[in-house]
């Protein structure tokens, strides 16, 4: 059946005003034109919807419950154009960040609570995985972006550096070297250390090995599959002490306590870095993109592979 939904949204204000003239004035017709509509639709339905009186117009009993029904499928098909507008200017939709760092606190937390209190009918997916899968995730566009430290994938063809988090050692309350405020590298030597086999794990033990490895020493390493989260609670149970970027610390297993370590440069540090697709179209994700520029200033955007960045970390919780 040829109807319009011009007319049905005719048909509706007529019943709202209770005349063609009112009616005609609010959608800005000739009320000649919007009555010939009206009539042109009952002769469609095979019904009269409306009496007309010189005083205007009321509706029929089939005309009131057609104009009701009418009335929720056009309230409906607003929502629907709301939201594709929205999804549109990415002010809904979905967005899937990949990380495989905690989100108990630090900068890439603070970014996501951010987006999530200006943008909260975008929904957010979180997917923690190990770099090479982030990357996979990244090609097969089942991840938007990814929060990762170390160096670009090369299938990665747009990067961000972004904030930088100091590396801190979990220790038991009752080491010994609990009692100081700030270790030297030199501290840690004859340590053991229960590290993670999984992201940033291997990053972790390059920077040991380069802080604390001399030619022909070793380190005392105990390596797991665990995340982060777990590596705390095997130094909390004594099993030794282990490496954590910052945004560790917002979780904290009862008898452990974080030692800063520091050289003669001072404190050490690790980047974080934003990668994307350049295909990736998803709007969501343009306003992600810009609130990391506003957190984080970029110092580089494109086909290179960004270094660790020099900021510190972001303030935010």
């Amino acid at each position: 059946m040829p109807i319009e939904l011009k007319h049905l949204r005719y048909a509706e204000m007529a019943e709202r005003c209770g005349s063609f003239r009112k009616a005609a004035d609010m959608l800005a017709l000739k009320q000649s034109n919007l009555s010939r509509r009206v009539r042109h639709l009952e002769e469609l339905l095979g019904i009269a919807l409306f009496e007309r009186t010189n005083g205007g117009v009321r509706p029929t009993s089939a005309g009131r419950d057609f104009v009701n029904s009418v009335r929720r499928i056009l309230d409906e098909l607003q929502v629907v154009v709301d939201r594709a507008k929205a999804v549109g200017h990415g002010d809904a939709g979905y967005l899937t960040v990949g990380f495989y760092t905690s989100l108990s606190a630090g900068s890439l937390r603070g970014a996501l609570l951010d987006f999530g209190h200006r943008f909260p009918q975008v929904h957010i997916n979180a997917v923690e995985e190990p770099r090479s899968r982030l990357c996979a995730g990244l090609r097969n566009g089942a991840i938007d972006i990814a929060i990762v430290t170390g160096e670009q994938a090369a299938e990665c063809d747009r990067s961000m550096a972004l904030w930088s988090e100091r590396i801190l050692i979990a220790l038991p309350e009752t080491h010994q070297l609990a009692a100081k405020d700030v270790l030297n590298w030199g501290d840690l030597k004859r340590e053991r250390f229960v590290l993670s086999t999984r992201d940033p794990g291997p990053e972790i033990e390059a920077i040991l090995i380069a802080k604390l490895v001399t030619p022909g020493e070793s380190l005392d390493i105990d390596h797991h599959d665990v995340n982060a989260e777990s590596l705390k609670s095997l130094v909390s149970a004594g099993r030794g002490i282990t490496v954590v970027c910052e945004s560790c610390m917002g979780s904290v297993p009862p008898g452990i306590v974080f030692r800063e370590t520091r050289d003669g440069n001072g404190s050490t540090r690790i980047g974080f870095c934003a990668y994307w697709m350049s295909g990736n179209d998803n709007p969501a994700l343009r306003n992600f993109i810009r609130l990391l520029e506003e957190r984080c200033p970029p110092v580089a955007i494109g086909n290179g592979s960004p270094g660790a960045s020099s900021r510190t970390p972001d303030p935010s919780p």
